[in-house]
């Protein structure tokens, strides 16, 4: 479980992203446990804040969080025009339910995340993030996401999938399989948003993962945004919708800067929406021709 060497802790993973590494000074460990699903740690770094670990894989520090954050919420929450009702799979460090809660049209916010301990700790060492859990709008269920979801057909206008990589339990996050299970459960015209990885560390798996949504969604994109703290410094999204007409580049809900600074958004805007999926020649040639 100690991936810590000198003072460093070096995020190693050769399935992932092979040849590669990523590396953190760190000042103290803050908590160290196994869980009943995956290692937890959470460290307070020299430069990037606290920062909480699972199995080894960065999940969030304090310094860019809300890059991640603020984008895997408010890009599909504006490309629909009535998102009253939302569900967040995975999530449970509550940064994603921060921002969901901002939206103004958001009513309901119900979150299912399978680990208990990353929401305890969470509260207890990374309070800016887990205040998410403390709106009135939140409810949180400890438990597995597709049983959830199974339960809970036609329901929701827009769902969030804020998963960790996918290694172990969190590869089937990825399959086409889990995109039919967010179908059912989305109300009509509904929008969903998943962790998509990056296409520099696997594009194959990026082209596969909106291959099996998009036997699902009519409409389907790739965004992407820069967390520097996560491998090749950046990450993507899959933002898909049942309605074939939506045009994911252009929100529905546009923002005046006075708005943002209300919500207070460090890095969504109205144009960084439609710029997020604007992508490299290569991979818009690959992906969508």
């Amino acid at each position: 479980m100690d991936r810590i060497s000198k003072g460093w802790f070096s995020e190693i993973q050769d399935d992932l992203w092979p040849g590669q590494s990523f590396s953190l000074k760190v000042k103290e460990v803050l908590h160290a446990e196994k869980s009943q699903f995956q290692d937890i740690q959470i460290v307070e770094t020299e430069t990037y804040g606290r920062c909480l670990i699972l199995d080894g894989i960065i999940q969030c520090t304090s310094r860019d969080e809300f890059s991640y954050q603020e984008m895997i919420s408010f890009l599909p929450l504006c490309c629909h025009p009535n998102p009253q009702k939302v569900l967040i799979v995975g999530g449970g460090d509550g940064g994603v339910a921060r921002e969901v809660v901002k939206h103004p049209l958001v009513k309901e916010v119900h979150q299912v995340e399978i680990d208990d301990r990353v929401v305890e700790l969470s509260k207890k060492y990374l309070p800016s993030m887990a205040c998410g859990f403390d709106s009135e709008k939140v409810k949180l269920t400890i438990g597995d996401g597709f049983e959830y979801m199974k339960q809970h057909k036609n329901e929701f206008d827009v769902i969030i999938t804020d998963s960790s990589d996918p290694v172990g339990p969190a590869v089937n996050l990825f399959l086409e399989s889990y995109f039919e299970l967010l179908k059912n459960a989305l109300k009509d015209g509904g929008i969903i948003c998943s962790q998509a990885g990056s296409f520099w560390l696997d594009f194959d798996h990026a082209k596969k993962t909106m291959k099996g949504c998009g036997i699902h969604f009519p409409k389907v994109g790739y965004a992407v945004t820069s967390v520097p703290s996560y491998p090749c410094g950046h990450i993507g999204f899959i933002v898909a919708s049942l309605n074939a007409s939506r045009d994911l580049k252009e929100p529905v809900k546009k923002f005046e800067k006075s708005e943002i600074d209300a919500l207070n958004l460090k890095y969504y805007s109205s144009e960084v929406h439609s710029a997020a999926f604007s992508l490299p020649r290569w991979v818009e040639k690959h992906f969508y021709e």
